[in-house]
């Protein structure tokens, strides 16, 4: 299904499930604004896209930064609204909740909560103007049943679930849809940073008895991108081998 047309950002763009998806969707046919805070990774995204014929542009973004969106968004409209906003963004780590500081729980909160509301806040107005608009929100399993050593993490992505259908509602009689998709373990540079036996452990736990692919994640996040989804709003989709079946 085509995208010609249309203008998508994806956060998180430079690496992992992000960059699968700018890249499904530019394939799609849309030119993709890459946003990312790792300017090498998504200067390097960027010329892979373009070598492939792609229309793709970096920009780099703190989502961390009230002031860093803020002059995002106004590049990222400079050449009109945003079709299709993607929050593919986030981080964690995992480590007991009691040895958590204070500056770590707001790094995580602010790049996997604050930073997609705030985001979202800023590209939204166009897309309700113009009756036109897609959101998908990429949070966790762990925000659906919890995960161990990632409670904050659950917390944010947690409410990363409830934004999302609260926002479904929200923007339903402008024709915007809003909707979520829950990765499990993924074969992405953020799960090759946990600790090797919680990383055997997921995959004991897998149905499937694998990762996850970032490819096999993006295609369900493009699903909810395009025309397919148009009656779609406010829905959480687990793409994790069976591991949570969450309800």
């Amino acid at each position: 299904m085509t995208l010609e047309g249309k203008t998508a950002v994806v956060t998180g763009a430079a690496s992992g499930i992000g960059k699968a998806t700018a890249f499904q969707l530019a394939r799609a046919g849309a030119r993709v604004i890459l946003a990312d805070i790792n300017e090498q990774g998504g200067a390097a995204a960027e010329g892979e896209a373009k070598a492939a014929g792609l229309k793709a542009e970096f920009l780099r973004l703190d989502i961390t930064d009230p002031a860093s969106i803020e002059q995002f968004g106004e590049r990222a409209l400079q050449k009109g609204r945003v079709d299709i906003l993607v929050n593919g963004a986030g981080w964690g780590k995992t480590e007991a909740f009691v040895q958590n500081s204070p500056e770590f729980w707001d790094k995580v909160m602010n790049i996997n909560l604050m930073g997609p509301i705030r985001l979202t806040r800023r590209l939204l107005p166009p897309m309700f103007e113009a009756g036109y608009g897609k959101i998908v929100n990429v949070a966790s399993d762990a925000g659906r049943v919890g995960s161990l050593g990632e409670t904050v993490y659950s917390a944010a992505k947690g409410g990363l679930i409830a934004f999302t259908k609260g926002l479904a509602r929200e923007g339903a009689r402008y024709n915007v849809t809003v909707n979520c998709v829950c990765p499990g373990p993924t074969d992405t540079p953020l799960f090759q940073a946990v600790p090797e036996k919680f990383k055997e452990a997921f995959v004991r736990a897998i149905p499937f008895r694998r990762l996850g692919k970032p490819e096999e994640v993006a295609a369900a996040i493009v699903f909810f991108a395009t025309p397919a989804s148009d009656y779609v709003t406010g829905q959480v989709l687990s793409v994790s081998g069976g591991l949570t079946m969450a309800g």
